[in-house]
């Protein structure tokens, strides 16, 4: 009669592990490549899109250019890529989550589900701020600037490159809230720490905001005033989360 060791039964269970992991991987590059096929017909109403906020302000007569022969090509299907992975975020976190989520206890899946739907709302919230009103801002600063004898003629891929990067930029700085919780549900920090840390956090985020930023006042006044709302706002919700959780564990 044969037995299962505790070391056959690890092994299974490792293997059954990684087989799972592997078919949730595939399942989000799935999801992610579907996407993309549906918005590659569209790839040059995103590039306009994207483009607007520069266009919109450039000089009468002025557009971008392609300095690499297949910028012009490469720049918007480069964008496709991210706006379906933009897209797909929900259904790549619910893969993750549908991995993870056997092995959480009930209160920590109560815990971690609006985590995350908090985390990808702040996410999109952040860059819906910087489409809308940073990048506007930015560019007209910085064409008013500009003088006449420099012609703004921006190369493609450099703008979506340097689009992405303040969507990275903003985008991560909205989590301020969910990082916060996070410490205090881990119990390195307490709401009335963080209450204390307020001029020390305010400093910090204007040094952050300095450095991920263009070297422009504008653009670090629009990401450092809203981080600091979002600090303050991450302080009230872990003060909510706190009692629940002392409640909890009595």
């Amino acid at each position: 009669m044969n037995r299962e060791t505790p070391e056959s039964n690890s092994e299974s269970s490792l293997l059954s592990h990684l087989i799972e992991l592997r078919t949730r991987l595939m399942r989000g590059l799935a999801g992610v490549f579907v996407v993309l096929l549906g918005l590659l017909p569209f790839t040059s109403k995103l590039y306009n899109w994207i483009a607007e906020p520069l266009i919109a302000r450039l000089p009468v007569g002025q557009s971008m250019i392609a300095t690499d022969p297949a910028g012009g090509f490469i720049a918007p299907v480069k964008l496709a890529f991210f706006v379906a992975l933009f897209v797909s975020a929900p259904w790549l976190l619910y893969q993750a989550w549908a991995f993870v989520a056997p092995g959480l206890y009930q209160r920590e899946r109560r815990l971690a589900l609006p985590l995350l739907a908090s985390a990808v709302t702040l996410f999109y919230a952040g860059c819906a701020f910087a489409y809308f009103l940073v990048l506007p801002s930015l560019f007209k600063f910085v064409i008013n600037f500009t003088p006449e004898v420099i012609s703004v003629t921006p190369d493609a891929s450099a703008y979506l490159d340097f689009v992405l990067v303040i969507f990275l930029a903003f985008g991560a700085s909205f989590e301020l809230p969910v990082a916060l919780v996070i410490l205090v549900l881990l119990g390195w920090v307490t709401p009335a720490q963080l209450k204390e840390a307020r001029g020390y956090a305010l400093v910090g985020i204007f040094v952050l905001a300095a450095v991920i930023t263009p070297p422009d006042v504008v653009s670090q006044l629009l990401l450092a005033i809203p981080m600091y709302l979002l600090y303050e706002a991450g302080i009230i919700a872990s003060k909510w989360i706190t009692p629940r959780e002392t409640k909890e564990s009595l």
